[in-house]
């Protein structure tokens, strides 16, 4: 069938006329038509459309209404007014860590305004004590966890440390997750449960920090500390409990008009239990896993059909991840120059902690480009993106592993001058503007300042390079609010109200690209998803309002109204049916 996607009505009679032959080679006509509304295709070909023709869950029609209905509407051809709404592709995820999302679901929201109610230790303190009496996960399997406490957003500008959860519970074991997910801070008991004593090192690549003897752990692991004993905080939930969890991530991504989700650094046990999952239909969208490297080494998994570029139901494995460096914010990722303000206890040169030394690095790099496996590179920092940039060009050079597609995930403080050796190496840049809003302000005034703060996610840098960035989420870090984060992209406002580095904003067009179409491209599979085109699936979201007329400071208003994935509904908000 050939492509049909004009939109000038003035071409629509012999678009018409053409697109009917065309069609004849279809045994019926289409399942469903969308029309009534903006139509934004993300293909620079033909930008915008009136209608949408669908059939088995693949866009058969793009173009003027007059001539979509006219070559595509049947007897049972379902008709959707889009009553002046928005229709878009659905969003690809351009990183984010779907099974990690699930413990919203039984942990205590410690986030701070504006995503939750914690602006000081007290405040921490009661959310958890509020937790322990009403959660069920609490009463089953005597844990409690505390997800996203940001010491940034705190009154007290400091981690809590063990006598801070010690005060809410003696008794049961408390593990507060940072809102990085690079650090924990544990109660005493939470201490002795996964064994960290006074003689217990600090791994390397991380930090066990210490009280004022210099010896007994305070409760705040970094890095690679908190990393080592993570699987022994989890409660050993059901199967049918894993299964609910993760059900309840996938409908967080599903609201927000998600249709393709990755998870980032999939841990062994999440990587057993997907595959089963998968089979039994608890999934509705597409699912990417990217497996922890170091955790898996060279498993069979990874030489298994999933390793694919194909999916297997809705789940594949797209390649594997590294973490090279920690978070800005938890002042852990790797600088070539020190932090504006060292954290408490550290030397004025500290420029944050590095996971690995080349040599321990470039084996692993070596595995997935020996084995043409994707690799996701975990790099905020400078420093950390300078080795990157090392040893992806060693692993090059011994494999030759042609359009590699390494990802640089966040690269907070990319440098201008890093971006030709980025694209000399075929590295894709997914970058993080939404630190711009929830910790551009703590950048510019103790994690690196100023100056260096002014450029972090710089989108418009890579954008005149040539590359095409993707943006993300990399939920539970932020809560994968879709519009929220194009919002960020395109106005780069902090939380006091201050634009960071202006020129590094995006156009809307451009956000709506770099949740689309780019992160389809980085995930290779530009071809099936990512724009509204002729071949391609079914993957659409329908927009309360136009985010390329809205007022720029408003697109964090507009909702998602509609997901459909293949072609099918799988959320619609309340109020807002076609």
């Amino acid at each position: 069938m050939n492509s049909f996607t004009t939109v000038s009505r003035a071409a629509t009679v012999l678009a018409v006329a053409s697109f009917s032959l065309a069609s004849a080679a279809w045994a019926s006509n289409a399942d469903a038509i969308y029309f009534g509304g903006p139509i934004i295709t993300i293909n620079d070909a033909a930008p915008m459309a009136e209608a949408v023709a669908i059939k088995d869950g693949k866009i058969v029609a793009v173009g003027a209404r007059a001539a979509v209905l006219a070559a595509e509407k049947g007897a049972a051809t379902k008709l959707y007014d889009l009553k002046g709404r928005t229709l878009i592709p659905g969003f690809v995820d351009a990183h984010s860590h779907f099974t990690q999302v699930s413990l919203l679901a039984v942990s205590a929201n410690l986030l701070a305004p504006p995503d939750g109610p914690v602006k000081t230790i007290p405040d921490m303190q009661e959310a958890l004590r509020g937790f322990i009496a009403t959660s069920p996960v609490v009463k089953a399997h005597g844990v409690v966890i505390g997800m996203n406490l940001d010491d940034s957003q705190l009154r007290e500008r400091r981690f809590p440390t063990r006598q801070d959860l010690d005060a809410v519970s003696a008794e049961l074991p408390i593990f507060v997750i940072h809102q990085s997910g690079h650090l924990a801070m544990l109660n005493s008991r939470a201490l002795a449960l996964v064994g960290i004593t006074p003689d217990s090192p600090s791994p390397a690549g991380g930090a066990i920090e210490r009280e004022a003897d210099g010896k007994t752990p305070n409760g705040v692991l970094k890095e690679t500390a908190f990393f080592s004993i993570m699987p022994k905080m989890m409660p050993a939930f059901t199967p049918a409990e894993y299964r609910q969890n993760l059900e309840a991530s996938q409908k967080i991504y599903i609201e927000n008009g998600f249709t393709t989700v990755q998870d980032g650094k999939t841990s062994v046990a999440d990587m057993a239990a997907l595959p089963a999952l998968n089979a039994a239909g608890a999934f509705k969208v597409d699912i990417v896993a990217y497996p922890d490297l170091v955790a898996m080494g060279d498993a069979p998994v990874l030489h298994g059909p999933l390793m694919s570029r194909n999916y297997t139901g809705h789940l594949r494995i797209g390649g594997v991840k590294l973490t090279l460096d920690g978070s800005p914010q938890g002042k852990t990722a790797w600088f070539t120059k020190p932090y504006f303000q060292p954290p408490e206890g550290e030397k004025a040169d500290y420029a944050g902690l590095p996971a690995f030394a080349d040599d321990k690095l470039q084996p692993l790099a070596d595995l997935a480009y020996k084995n043409h496996w994707q690799l996701l590179a975990h790099t905020n920092g400078d420093a950390a993106i300078d080795q990157l940039i090392r040893v992806v060009g060693q692993a090059q050079s011994r494999y030759g592993y042609p359009d590699s597609r390494t990802v640089m995930i966040h690269g907070q403080f990319l440098r201008a001058d890093q971006i030709p050796a980025l694209k000399a190496e075929g590295i894709f840049p997914a970058l993080f503007p939404m630190h711009t809003f929830y910790w551009g302000d703590w950048h510019r005034q103790s994690v690196a300042g100023p100056e260096r703060a002014e450029n972090i996610s710089p989108t418009a840098w890579v954008l005149k390079a040539g590359l095409t960035p993707s943006i993300h989420s990399d939920a539970p870090v932020v809560f994968p609010n879709s519009m929220t984060l194009i919002s960020t992209a395109v106005n780069r406002t902090t939380r006091s109200g201050y634009v960071l580095g202006p020129e590094q904003r995006l156009t809307p067009l451009q956000a709506l690209h770099a949740m689309t179409l780019w992160p389809a491209y980085q995930h290779f599979e530009e071809a099936s998803k990512g724009s509204i085109e002729v071949g391609k699936r079914a993957d659409l979201v329908i927009l309360s309002a136009n985010p390329l007329t809205v007022p720029a400071a408003s697109l964090n208003q507009i909702k998602v109204d509609e997901t459909i994935k293949d072609g099918a509904s799988i959320y619609r908000r309340e109020a807002s049916a076609p």
